[in-house]
C-alpha cells in the first residue's frame, strides 16, 4: 500500500473526483478526513471506505470560511495526530462573461477556488513541517491554461491556483513539502448533472469526448489515479508541476 498511515485532508469529498480520490487513498491505506459542505453526501462517501476496512472521518466545513478551515485542520489531528496529505478539491464552476457575472459569483468562485486554497495551505503546512514532510495537491483544470469563452472567474481562479502551486512549491521544498496540482479536462460528475439533463446523457457524452483527442469523457478516477501517483514516494523528487490528466485536450 502506497499510503499506508498517511493522513490525507481531502476537500469536496462528497462527491466527484473528490469521492474518488477519498476511496482510493483510503484503499492505499491512508486515512482521509473528508471535508465538504454536505454531511450526507460526507456520510455516503465515509460510508462506502468503511465497508471496504478503511478509514474516513468527516469534517463539514466550507472553504470560503475561515474559521472552518481552523476546524478542518484541527478535527484531523484530534482524530488521527497528524498530517501528511491536503487534496484540495472542493471548486465551483460559475458560466458567465464579465458583463454577465456578478461581483457575488465572482468572489464565490476566487474564494472558493483560490482563497480557501490558500487558507487551508496556510494552515496545513505547519503541521506537515512536524511530520517532517508532505505533499499538497490541488486539482485546477486545463480552463488554468487557456481561455474558454464565459467561464471568466473560473478560468481565472485555476490559473491563480496554478501559480499558487509553483510559489508554494518552491518556498517550502527546504521542509520536504511537496507541491503540485492536476489539471483535468472535462470528467464526469455531479457538477455536469444540468447539461447532461439538456443535452440527453448520450448526445452529452458523444460531444465531449469528441472534445478530447484519447476520444472519450473523463472518469473521476484518472484523476484519483494521478493523485495517488503525485501523494506517494514515487514521486518524491516531483514538485512544482501542473500535471494535465485531460485526454489530451490541452494541446487540441
Amino acid at each position: 500500500m502506497r499510503l499506508r498511515d498517511r493522513v490525507a485532508i481531502i476537500t469536496g469529498g462528497g462527491t466527484g473526483i473528490g469521492r474518488a480520490i477519498a476511496q482510493a487513498f483510503a484503499g492505499e491505506g491512508a486515512k482521509v478526513a473528508l471535508v465538504g459542505r454536505r454531511i450526507d453526501r460526507l456520510r455516503e462517501t465515509e460510508r462506502m471506505i468503511k465497508d471496504n476496512g478503511g478509514v474516513a472521518l468527516c469534517v463539514p466545513a466550507d472553504v470560503q470560511e475561515e474559521s472552518d478551515i481552523e476546524r478542518i485542520v484541527s478535527e484531523t489531528i484530534k482524530a488521527f495526530g497528524r498530517l501528511d496529505i491536503l487534496i484540495n478539491n472542493a471548486g465551483v464552476y460559475i458560466r458567465g462573461a464579465a458583463t454577465e457575472t456578478s461581483i457575488a459569483d465572482w468572489d464565490r468562485t476566487i474564494n472558493t477556488n483560490l482563497r480557501g486554497v490558500f487558507m487551508l495551505c496556510k494552515r496545513a503546512i505547519p503541521e506537515m513541517e512536524k511530520s517532517g514532510g508532505g505533499a499538497i495537491i490541488n486539482i485546477s483544470s486545463t480552463a488554468g491554461m487557456r481561455a474558454i469563452p464565459s467561464y471568466e472567474a473560473y478560468c481565472v481562479s485555476k490559473a491563480g491556483l496554478d501559480m499558487l502551486t509553483k510559489c508554494l512549491a518552491l518556498d517550502y521544498a527546504a521542509k520536504q513539502i511537496r507541491v503540485n496540482s492536476i489539471s483535468p479536462g472535462v470528467v464526469d460528475t455531479p457538477i455536469h448533472r444540468q447539461t447532461k439533463v439538456k443535452l440527453g446523457e448520450e448526445e452529452w457524452e458523444k460531444r465531449v469526448a469528441a472534445m478530447h483527442p484519447l476520444g472519450r469523457v473523463g472518469r473521476p478516477e484518472d484523476i484519483a489515479a494521478a493523485a495517488i501517483y503525485l501523494a506517494s514516494d514515487d514521486a518524491s523528487w516531483v514538485t512544482g508541476v501542473i500535471l494535465p490528466v485531460d485526454g489530451g485536450i490541452a494541446i487540441a
